[in-house]
């Protein structure tokens, strides 16, 4: 019981060591992009793509078939061997090999080829979409995190700031040494930063739980993550929408899958072109076949018999005599069968489409459409992609504009607030000044934080755009 309680500890202790460690982005999209359905179902049709792509090319070899066929005659019946009719039971097989390669048929096949192997590249660039998907996705979850942590942070320093001059408040009030007034408005502050605490440490609750959730992971309170570098938080980018999408057009991987696409509908239509031409097919054969009821002569000597026919000699019958040769029939074994019976034929076939019904021209114009409405798609694409890089710029943009702002901002109020609070405690101003100067100062820093990780979200986004590695 002693080893088992000193394993149970033990156990205990490595869940909580490794709980408590810290979650790092790299760790964080890794997780996601091995848990996401999306992903998984985008590789599976990849996958799927790809064996229609190497089906498509096998179509290109000959094909070869082998029949063997056993099997027992009873009563009057045709003898293979003789072709001839007998009346007794025989066992018999036949043996045949084929082989068939199609010449020509207007490079349908070829195109189908093409066109399988574009839909196979299209549906990698898909599956790399999803990731790319997913990866932002995770990436502004786990940002929310970090701004969730360093407001919650912020706001428990405010608290520290607030309870130290409630309790100097209180030892004053107590003496009667100052304005009763002043000591509870200070009060009604702590408490107004209590409140702040409940609510921020909820929303890293919330947090927490978005990221986990796009990881596919169970909620954990005790959830840790790394902070990101400070080189993250540069704000100073110049980046030119134009050029981003310029960039984004050749490496983005959406837009290399809706090409892919419509270069695929555009092989299709040649594909089915194809088969309003004639094929031609060449094939081989080789056949044999094996009877019980074969049998060979074999020849055994020679003997003089007197037949029935007659010579008149000097007027008297003389019967003729005559050689006779006698055979054995002994029967074919049967390797020597499938020996002599084998026979090959060689042929070209000529399939020429004459009427079907229009059901290939039909399958040309609907593949038309199809190709029509992939370029739209493609077109739609791109023009959605200009118009979100443009958006993402100009948020990116007001937002470090507001975040240097803010910067200043902050400088500005912290200078005001020290100064407030020095005249606070000389007793020189009142507890209305204090308040308003340190609510300007703890406002304008909840704000900068959030402005921070905003501006960061913007730069992913646009480095998302840009094809760049996003971590």
């Amino acid at each position: 019981m002693k080893k088992v309680f000193v394993y149970i500890a033990f156990m205990l202790s490595s869940y909580a060591s490794n709980s408590q460690t810290k979650l790092t982005l790299r760790e964080a999209i890794e997780t996601g992009l091995k848990n996401n359905l999306q992903v998984n179902q985008s590789d599976l049709l990849a996958q799927k793509a790809d064996i229609g792509y190497r089906q498509s090319r096998a179509t290109m070899l000959p094909d070869l078939n082998a029949i063997a066929n056993h099997g027992t005659n009873q009563g009057r019946s045709i003898d293979p061997f003789t072709n001839g009719f007998i009346d007794q039971n025989v066992n018999y097989a036949s043996y045949s090999a084929s082989s068939s390669i199609l010449l020509f048929n207007g490079s349908s096949l070829q195109n189908r080829i093409k066109t399988n192997k574009l839909d196979f590249e299209a549906s990698k660039m898909e599956l790399q979409q999803a990731k790319d998907n997913i990866t932002i996705n995770i990436i502004l979850a786990y940002l929310g995190v970090l701004s969730a942590q360093d407001i919650l942070e912020q706001s428990r320093s405010l608290v520290l700031v607030t309870e130290k001059q409630v309790e100097r408040l209180g030892i004053l009030n107590d003496a009667g040494a100052i304005t009763p007034s002043d000591y509870y408005d200070l009060k009604g502050q702590l408490a107004n930063d209590q409140i702040a605490i409940v609510d921020n440490a909820a929303a890293l609750e919330t947090a927490k739980l978005d990221l986990l959730q796009l990881l596919n992971l169970p909620y954990d309170k005790s959830l840790q993550v790394e902070r990101l570098p400070t080189e993250s938080f540069n704000v100073n980018s110049t980046e030119d929408p134009a050029a981003i999408y310029q960039a984004a057009l050749d490496q983005f991987a959406q837009i290399k899958a809706v090409n892919l696409r419509t270069q695929s509908a555009e092989k299709n239509i040649r594909s089915i072109k194809g088969e309003l031409f004639p094929r031609l097919f060449f094939g081989a054969n080789v056949n044999t076949n094996y009877s019980s009821a074969a049998t060979q002569a074999f020849f055994v000597n020679s003997v003089d018999v007197t037949s029935n026919d007659y010579v008149d000699f000097n007027g008297s019958q003389v019967s003729v005599i005559r050689k006779q040769d006698n055979y054995d029939n002994r029967k074919i074994n049967f390797g020597n069968q499938l020996k002599n019976n084998k026979f090959t034929t060689f042929n070209f076939g000529l399939n020429v489409p004459l009427f079907n019904a229009s059901q290939v021209r039909s399958r040309v114009k609907i593949a038309k459409i199809d190709f029509k409405n992939s370029e739209l798609v493609e077109l739609n694409t791109k023009t959605q992609l200009q118009q979100s890089i443009e958006r993402a710029y100009v948020n990116m943009s007001s937002t470090a504009e507001k975040y240097n702002i803010l910067t200043e901002q902050v400088k500005a109020f912290d200078t005001s607030f020290r100064g407030a609070e020095i005249r606070f405690n000389a007793g020189a101003t009142t507890s209305v000044d204090y308040l308003i100067a340190k609510n300007n100062l703890d406002r304008t820093t909840i704000n900068l934080i959030i402005s921070k990780y905003d501006f960061i979200l913007r730069s992913k986004v646009l480095d998302y755009y840009k094809g760049v590695p996003l971590w």
